[in-house]
């Protein structure tokens, strides 16, 4: 053999004067020891290069080396991570995204060969393909979550979607009614199978999925108030039920004070009666928006009835999740304080309801300035008009 140990890990071979340097890396997860060789010309070279890895492994900055793809690694983070801890609607967007985009482009790449310039390249191809700068950044974020992971797994050393710039986030503009308009779709809706359904958004500001989700059980003639605490969504063709979007999302709202709301509800609840006395069959799960034959509203069956119904009665464009933000709109106008608006809408917090409504709040906020303004101004000639 004309290799000779010179030191640890390192070897000269005489035949192709060449040093040889064993890179140690450790453990695999099968428990296998990874070594890596590489030559080199000199004996400065090699000792310079293996000093080098030894630091960066004292360090954590070594990975075991691996031939995982970032397809492979993704199919493994949605195993392992995503699918025990996430909601079944987010779960089926994030397949999708992965399914649809970010395989095709992505998938056959070995992960720890990923650059950042690949990422940056697939984030335009996508702005090219005519996805919207707030959808590309949601696959960011995808892939920045699952390649964070990969790290804290000691796959990659570094997460190359840290070094990368996508595209800005564009603030939503949201369409909705005023009080006016309001009024004018509360009465052309009046009679309509879906009236309460416009009105408990209208009203109540309630999601899509939550009026769907709404039963009986959760509406409380008594002491006049609804519960939110359901909702009723379609993932993937399926319509489900499950816990509301979040836990601040559950809260109880009063009707007392909206007669209109109340009444509808009360022969609603009068009708279903009558109904299941005659038949016991007729909706059995006690879901207020029902069918003619008991059955619940899916979810896109209603808010695409809403789009028909608002087009062919010539009004303003606006989608059912509009109502919402009329909802907070009028509650804005009325200088009803921001937490309680968040607390009324079932926000974690006030800023996220400041995010979601800028466009409402901004012009309050130069309502406040002004006030204040002309508070200091009147002060000021109040003081000038004493000294005379």
């Amino acid at each position: 053999m004309s290799r000779k140990r010179v030191e640890n890990n390192i070897s000269y071979d005489e035949r192709n004067r060449l040093y040889y340097v064993t890179f140690n890396y450790g453990m695999d997860a099968a428990g296998r020891r990874v070594k890596k060789t590489k030559t080199y010309d000199t004996h400065i070279a090699a000792s310079e290069a293996l000093r080098i890895f030894e630091e960066k492994k004292r360090r954590h900055e070594i990975v075991i080396p691996t031939e995982l793809t970032v397809g492979m690694w993704l199919d493994r983070w949605m195993e392992e991570v995503v699918r025990p801890n996430r909601a079944r609607s987010t779960i089926y967007g994030y397949e999708n995204m992965i399914k649809n985009h970010i395989r095709p482009a992505l998938g056959d790449t070995v992960l720890q060969e990923l650059s950042p310039e690949q990422i940056q390249s697939y984030y335009l191809q996508m702005r090219q393909e005519g996805l919207g700068s707030n959808t590309v950044h949601k696959h960011h974020q995808l892939l920045f979550t699952a390649l964070e992971c990969a790290v804290r797994h000691e796959m990659l050393n570094r997460n190359p979607a840290r070094r990368v710039d996508p595209p800005a986030k564009e603030p939503p503009r949201h369409a909705f009614y005023n009080t006016e308009q309001l009024r004018t779709l509360f009465l052309v809706v009046r009679g309509e199978p879906l009236e309460p359904a416009v009105k408990l958004a209208g009203y109540l500001g309630l999601r899509r999925s939550e009026i769907c989700g709404l039963k009986w059980e959760h509406v409380d003639f008594k002491h006049g108030t609804v519960s939110i605490c359901q909702a009723r969504t379609t993932i993937g063709g399926v319509t489900i039920n499950k816990g509301p979007k979040t836990s601040s999302s559950v809260r109880t709202l009063g009707i007392s004070g909206l007669s209109d709301l109340e009444d509808i509800l009360r022969s609603m609840w009068e009708e279903q009666h009558r109904r299941r006395l005659a038949d016991p069959r007729f909706n059995p799960d006690g879901f207020v928006l029902v069918h003619a034959d008991g059955q619940p509203y899916a979810p896109d069956y209603v808010s695409g009835w809403f789009t028909r119904f608002v087009r062919a009665h010539g009004l303003p464009y606006l989608t059912l999740h509009g109502l919402r933000h009329s909802f907070a709109s009028a509650a804005n106008e009325l200088h009803i304080p921001l937490f309680k608006i968040s607390k009324a809408l079932g926000h974690s917090n006030t800023s996220v309801t400041s995010q979601v409504y800028t466009h409402l709040f901004d012009d309050t906020q130069s309502e406040v300035l002004s006030q204040v303004a002309s508070a200091i101004e009147y002060g000021r000639k109040e003081e000038q008009m004493s000294l005379f």
